[in-house]
């Protein structure tokens, strides 16, 4: 498990937690780490989730697919983030969602009742990981609204500004690498891949942005 530790220390679920006893609060915890091929269903939709994700290395997509097999892309997980713990928090209601590796990954399963209900030898670490349980699960919220506020533009191109607006917010910088490959973003925004395509071009054409695959620059 050390191999891991620079990964994990980065984790929300230990943030204020001393790393110096981070062996014993995993063993507490009954964490497994695995290695998971690219597309290997993590954890799949209509199924209880038990388990919080950590993500040691490659990414794993929060996945919604409908009846007519359209897919929906809702979000990306990268290194040192979780995931399922929303599901995993609610007890035996099962995920309507389903979390897929989208590279092949290294991801830790820590049993969440392990987190949330004190053990027996009463680990001090417990009350600060269901708080930080609670501000991860607050923050994927903020960025759900964030997704909405995207998906809910009329347009293709509309969605797609928001899309690079907000991300460019987020990291602070008008130059940027989004998580996702073409088709991934036409799903993320729920647009068709070849109309996305077709308005990256223009936007091109008319240099409000530039981009490369998944590198872009807004340049107004």
């Amino acid at each position: 498990m050390q191999k891991y530790f620079d990964v994990l220390r980065k984790c929300p679920l230990f943030d204020g937690i001393a790393d110096t006893g981070l062996d014993k609060i995993l063993h507490c915890l009954g964490a497994s780490a695995d290695f998971y091929d690219k597309k290997f269903t993590v954890f799949a939709e209509g199924k209880p989730v038990k388990y919080i994700g950590i993500v040691l290395s490659g990414a794993v997509q929060a996945v919604q697919i409908d009846y007519y097999g359209n897919r929906s892309i809702l979000s990306e997980t990268g290194p040192g983030e979780m995931f399922g713990h929303a599901f995993a928090c609610s007890g035996s209601v099962p995920a309507s969602i389903s979390y897929i590796a989208s590279q092949p990954s290294d991801i830790m399963l820590l049993d969440c009742g392990h987190i949330v209900h004190t053990c027996s030898h009463n680990c001090g670490f417990h009350q600060q990981m269901i708080y930080n349980l609670m501000k991860d699960m607050a923050n994927a919220n903020i960025e759900l609204h964030r997704r909405i506020e995207i998906t809910s533009k009329r347009s293709t191109r509309e969605k797609l500004l928001t899309y690079l607006s907000l991300y460019a917010a987020r990291v602070g910088s008008r130059e940027f690498e989004i998580p996702f490959d073409r088709q991934e973003l036409a799903d993320y925004l729920e647009v068709e891949r070849s109309g996305l395509s077709a308005e990256i071009s223009k936007l091109r054409a008319e240099g409000v942005i530039e981009s490369n695959k998944r590198h872009f620059i807004i340049n107004t």
